[in-house]
């Protein structure tokens, strides 16, 4: 037996099983099978096996002592280069740039404390491919310490690839809080996430696309604030740039920063005022309901800002959601102060105090920030309460103002809670 394969015009020749004999003079053929729609390789294995030869499978030959992971990092360190990350940190090669490499890409695979890092790295090819596999936590530390050194050089770098003069800068600060108690940066202060811990406070500046071009690092007791004079000598004197629009949030940008600003003609700012300032265009005239009727998007001016471009916007969308994310809030609100209610009532034999009373509703109102929106009155075993609707329209300061012109006394609990005693 054997296979031949005979041409076929224009279409793929046909891959055919035969056995040959002689009769005679004359030698005789007959197909077998048809062994067209054979892959080639199993095509090629049949005349191995009709020849006569040994055929041996890979397994037999090879045995798979280790698989290490290699997509993933490949894909990392990909991406590093194709961003030019490596040229960033240093231009010339050197072990310290590897370790920092192996570093970031440690922590975008798998985040990880720094001597875990040293082990975890081994479980793909990202030790190998860098050759940092012999290294050890201490000195993984001192490559951080060669990084802090370049961090100038490298946000120069950055500086020079996305800002340049006239551009929008993007500025903000937070906070991590803190487990230790040896860090020199870790303070009681300001913390986003409620942490009643030490925390660390970072100041991030980016190009307009959201891209880090440098950041700083206080104590935690450091203002938002008073952290912007130093990114705007960072703008001026270490990246060259005299014209920049700085964009940030009103807790960042306030008043007094604002005029620090204006001393340098060249810088820009981009902001938005607190709600005491909009009340006050909007009581001023400065800003009417009116300009929303036909376009979401106005320029006013006001004396009170002068040489400023005032743009008032109007979300109808979020308005709508904060319309009913506030009266998901008053219902709360309402079904806690009934259940106090019903408490006073309930309690004959050992009647609730006044004082008693408004410690539990000014938690109630202070569970769900909307005490502005209730007018309160207690007294001894006596409670009843209200929505102050022309609150809800107006806001927290035209409530006070009512409560006093009314003559009721008037005091500030948790919560911004407005209460008349009787």
């Amino acid at each position: 037996m054997y296979v031949e394969r005979i041409p076929n015009r224009g279409s793929p020749p046909a891959i055919l099983l035969r056995r040959a004999w002689r009769e005679g003079n004359k030698i005789r053929r007959r197909t077998l099978a048809n062994l067209s729609d054979w892959p080639a390789a199993q095509i090629e294995a049949l005349r191995k096996v009709l020849r006569g030869e040994t055929l041996i499978s890979p397994s037999d030959l090879f045995a798979v002592e280790r698989s290490t992971p290699h997509g993933h990092v490949e894909a990392v360190l990909g991406t590093m280069r194709k961003l030019g990350l490596p040229a960033l940190i240093a231009s010339k090669p050197s072990r310290e740039r590897d370790l920092v490499l192996a570093m970031v890409a440690e922590r975008l695979v798998r985040a990880c404390s720094k001597l875990a890092t040293t082990r975890l790295w081994h479980a793909s090819t990202l030790a190998e491919e860098l050759g940092v596999g012999d290294a050890e936590v201490e000195e993984l530390y001192s490559a951080l310490d060669w990084l802090l050194a370049r961090q100038a050089r490298i946000e120069a770098k950055l500086a020079a690839r996305h800002l340049k003069a006239g551009a929008l800068v993007l500025y903000d600060a937070s906070t991590s809080y803190y487990e230790g108690r040896t860090c020199p940066l870790a303070q009681f202060g300001h913390d986003r996430d409620g942490k009643k811990l030490p925390v660390i406070l970072y100041g991030l500046l980016t190009d307009a696309a959201g891209r880090p071009v440098a950041i700083e690092v206080y104590p935690g007791n450091t203002g938002d604030p008073t952290t912007l004079a130093e990114q705007i000598d960072k703008l001026r004197d270490r990246f060259g740039l005299a014209r920049v629009v700085l964009v940030g949030d009103r807790g960042m940008l306030t008043q007094a920063q604002i005029n620090k600003l204006k001393q340098h003609p060249g810088l820009g700012w981009i902001s938005s005022l607190r709600s005491a300032a909009i009340r006050a265009l909007v009581d001023k005239g400065y800003l009417q309901r009116s300009l929303f009727d036909e376009t979401n998007l106005a320029e006013i001016r006001s004396p009170d800002f002068p040489g400023e471009r005032l743009i008032a916007c109007f979300n109808p969308l979020l308005a709508t959601d904060r319309r009913r994310k506030r009266e998901e809030l008053l219902a709360a609100t309402e079904q806690d102060l009934e259940r106090l209610s019903r408490e006073v009532k309930r309690r004959t034999k050992t009647p609730l105090g006044k004082a008693e009373i408004g410690v539990k509703a000014g938690r109630i109102l202070g569970r769900f920030k909307m005490a502005k929106h209730f007018q309160l009155s207690i007294g001894d075993a006596a409670f009843s309460w209200a929505r102050r609707e022309d609150a809800i329209e107006t806001g927290k300061d035209e409530l006070i103002k009512a409560l006093r012109k009314e003559g009721l006394p008037v005091q500030k609990m948790a919560g911004s809670a407005a209460i008349a005693f009787l």
